[in-house]
């Protein structure tokens, strides 16, 4: 087993944060990448998973305690089948020159959506990874410590995959930035093959807003973005990260918006919300 998992069952007490397995947090080997909804989905599964996530386990959440999270608000069984779908349909893809093997999976083996007692009580959903994720999860060394308010809180896949990605580096000692070509930006962001293709407008519409927003008072880090050219072309964009050091506005925000529309820390201690 991997220090990922133990970090993630020693954290079991704080109901603030979820580990994520870094292979998982900087999205290099995802293709498909779900919508913003689908991802904190995603989130809230592993977060409730904990360090149960790399086991041969079925977990559970009701649909009721699902509608209390930032962003997944107002759904019922209907639309929150496609949120699975899309989760089922991200494929995760590996390759290990030294051993000469590519290996293909996904995140998310199956799920169950049992609404037999939707009109008297409440809708289950239960769900199991794939292999392939628990795997990782179990074999994983290095993890993101995601603060699960910002993450919930945040309107933009873009701005969710770049804060995950720089969360999974932000404890490596004396590291404070990182360069990417475009192409990786690219896998960073979830950009598809032949969307977004000029860099202009990649950083217009992608970039600049997914950075302003985790620069807002909803996370703890403030990021910078420079851009290396070869010629008059940006090869590599370099993001450094800083922690802010006044945390008491993220704080008050984020208490805030908790209490408007975000989830209950105690409610991942209840009975809605275990592994099986």
């Amino acid at each position: 087993m991997g220090k990922t998992i133990e970090v993630a069952a020693d954290r079991a007490y704080d109901q603030t944060k979820t580990v994520l397995p870094a292979e998982v947090a900087q999205g290099v080997y995802m293709q498909h990448v779900p919508s913003l909804k689908a991802l904190k989905l995603m989130h809230l599964m592993i977060g409730t998973a904990g360090g149960r996530m790399a086991a041969d386990v079925r977990h559970e959440i009701r649909l009721s305690d699902l509608k209390k999270i930032t962003g997944l608000q107002n759904h019922t069984r209907q639309t929150v089948v496609p949120l699975f779908q899309e989760l089922r349909a991200a494929t995760l893809t590996t390759d290990d020159p030294t051993k000469m093997r590519t290996v293909i999976g996904g995140f998310l083996d199956e799920a169950v959506v049992d609404y037999r007692h939707e009109v008297s009580g409440d809708t289950l959903i239960t769900w199991t990874f794939g292999s392939m994720f628990r795997r990782m999860a179990s074999e994983s060394n290095h993890w993101a410590i995601l603060d699960r308010q910002a993450v919930f809180h945040l309107g933009s896949k873009y701005s969710v995959l770049l804060f995950q990605y720089i969360s999974s580096l932000t404890n490596l000692k004396h590291v404070t930035s990182k360069r990417l070509t475009v192409p990786e930006l690219r896998a960073v962001l979830g950009i598809a093959e032949g969307k977004v293709k000029r860099f202009a407008d990649l950083k217009k519409d992608v970039l600049l807003p997914a950075i302003v927003e985790i620069n807002s008072d909803l996370t703890r880090l403030h990021l910078t973005a420079t851009y290396h050219k070869i010629g008059r072309t940006v090869a590599e964009v370099e993001i450094a990260w800083k922690v802010k050091e006044d945390l008491t506005k993220v704080k008050r925000e984020q208490d805030h918006s908790k209490g408007r529309c975000c989830i209950d820390p105690a409610w991942f201690d209840s009975e809605a919300f275990r592994s099986q």
